[in-house]
């Protein structure tokens, strides 16, 4: 019962924070090109970090870890889209 409290009272924290970030709208190219080049295509590798061959810790993939990653990810969508339909720009550089 109390990680159903927490797991509410957390999303609950993070609601307005979505809200703002699922209402951003891109009206700038130079913004557009920002978000794409700072938000990764794809939800990145989870990774062993390494130091004189002895592995110190485990990094798990950080989409799972971050609780705004849909919203993140929407918005470098809507900074594609900006480029896309908007600028007429290609946008396959970012795609990969």
């Amino acid at each position: 019962m109390t990680s159903f409290i927490q797991t509410r009272l957390h999303n609950d924290l993070l609601h307005p924070v979505r809200q703002w970030l699922e209402t951003i709208e891109i009206h700038n190219s130079k913004l557009a090109h920002f978000l794409c080049k700072a938000i990764p295509a794809q939800c990145p590798f989870e990774r062993d970090i390494t130091l004189f061959s002895r592995k110190l810790f485990h990094i798990p993939p950080m989409c799972k870890l971050n609780p705004l990653y849909e919203e993140v990810v929407g918005l470098r969508f809507k900074a594609l889209c900006y480029l896309a339909d908007e600028c007429g720009e290609d946008v396959t550089a970012y795609c990969s």
